[in-house]
C-alpha cells in the first residue's frame, strides 16, 4: 500500500472551521491541512493541556497557524451547551464542522454524564446536540458539515427497543450503533437543509483502519492496557499492510469536508482492499445508513433525548 498520500486541498482562506476530536490521532492530522490551506481553526477538546499540547505542535508544523481551543466534553449534554453558547456569543459564522471525535468499545458499559450509553451519548448524540446548537452559524456560513463514522457502520442495526443498552449490553453491537447513528443524522441533517433552506451541506467520511488511540490503554475509560487489536493495527500500519496510518485516514474527511464538487448526503472514505486503508475515494452507503425512515425516526428520538438544550 502506498505510504505517501496526498490530495490537493482548495483555498480556505477567510473560512472557520471547528473540528471535535483533534487534539490526536486523526483530527491532529487534520488540522494541519486546514490552517495551511488558510483556514483559521476551533479545537474544541475535553483535555486542555492536551489541547495547548497539540496547538504548539500544530504551529511548529505550520507557522502562523490561526488556531484556538474551546472546553468541550462530549459526554456532558451541559459542557456541548456552554460550547455552543460561547461560538453564538462570539457570532462568527462557521464555514466547515468536522464531527470527528469518538469513543470505542469500553471494556464494561458506561454512561456519559447525562445517563446515556457512553459510545451512544458521545459519538451521536453530543455531535447533534453541538450540531444543531451551533445551527444558526452554521446557516450563517452555508457550512459543510462532514460527521465521521466508521467500519463498524457497515453491518449493524440501530436498537430502537433500548437505544441506550440498558437490558442487555453488547459493547461492539452499541459501538456499532453509534456510527450508524452518525451516518443516520449526517443524512437527515442534509434532507433538512435541502427542504427547509438552511443552505448547509451535510456528508460523511470514514478514516478506515489506522493505529489511533480509540483501542490503546485508557484508564479513563477502564482500559489499563493496549488492546490486541490496536497492536496487530500497529504492525500492519508499519509494514504498510492493509491498513492506513493516522496521516492516510485522515484524509477520506478532507475532500468531504472541502472539496468542490463534495455534495450532501456523499461519503468518502480509502479506496483500497476493504476499504481499510489507501487513498481516498467517493463510495457507496453501506446499508444500514441507506434508510431515510430510520434517519428521521432517529432525528426525532434524539430530540427527546437530549431535550432543547439549543438554540431553535
Amino acid at each position: 500500500m502506498p505510504r505517501n498520500i496526498d490530495i490537493a486541498i482548495p483555498d480556505l482562506s477567510g473560512k472557520l472551521a471547528v473540528i471535535t476530536g483533534a487534539s490526536d490521532g486523526i483530527g491532529f492530522a487534520i488540522v494541519p491541512r486546514l490552517v495551511e490551506a488558510g483556514a483559521e481553526v476551533i479545537m474544541p477538546v475535553r483535555n486542555p493541556a492536551k489541547g495547548e499540547k497539540a496547538t504548539d505542535l500544530i504551529r511548529g508544523l505550520v507557522p502562523g497557524a490561526k488556531i484556538s481551543t474551546r472546553a468541550l466534553d462530549l459526554a456532558s449534554l451541559d459542557s456541548v451547551a456552554a460550547l455552543s453558547d460561547q461560538l453564538m456569543s462570539e457570532g462568527r459564522p462557521i464555514d466547515i464542522l468536522i464531527n470527528n471525535a469518538g469513543v470505542m468499545t469500553p471494556p464494561s458499559r458506561q454512561v456519559t454524564r447525562d445517563g446515556f450509553e457512553l459510545q451512544f451519548g458521545t459519538n451521536h448524540l453530543g455531535h447533534f446536540a453541538l450540531t444543531l446548537g451551533l445551527l444558526p452559524l452554521l446557516r450563517e456560513g452555508e457550512a459543510r458539515v462532514t460527521h465521521q463514522t466508521s467500519i463498524a457502520a457497515r453491518r449493524g442495526a440501530i436498537n430502537w427497543a433500548d437505544l441506550n443498552w440498558e437490558r442487555r449490553y453488547d459493547v461492539r453491537k452499541a459501538y456499532s450503533q453509534s456510527k450508524i447513528a452518525v451516518g443516520l443524522f449526517a443524512r437527515e441533517l442534509d434532507a433538512r437543509s435541502a427542504a427547509a433552506g438552511w443552505g448547509i451541506t451535510s456528508n460523511l467520511s470514514h478514516p478506515g483502519i489506522s493505529p489511533t488511540n480509540l483501542l490503546s490503554a485508557q484508564p479513563g475509560m477502564g482500559r489499563q492496557k493496549d488492546t490486541g487489536s490496536v497492536r496487530l493495527i500497529r504492525a500492519l500500519s508499519r509494514m504498510g499492510v492493509l491498513v492506513g496510518t493516522a496521516d492516510t485516514a485522515a484524509l477520506p474527511a478532507l475532500p468531504a469536508a472541502t472539496g468542490p464538487d463534495s455534495r450532501g448526503s456523499q461519503f468518502y472514505g480509502p479506496k483500497g482492499r476493504g476499504n481499510l486503508g489507501d487513498a481516498p475515494a467517493q463510495q457507496e452507503l453501506w446499508a444500514p445508513l441507506r434508510d431515510m425512515d430510520d434517519a428521521r425516526r432517529l432525528w426525532e428520538a434524539s430530540e427527546r433525548l437530549v431535550g432543547v438544550r439549543f438554540p431553535a
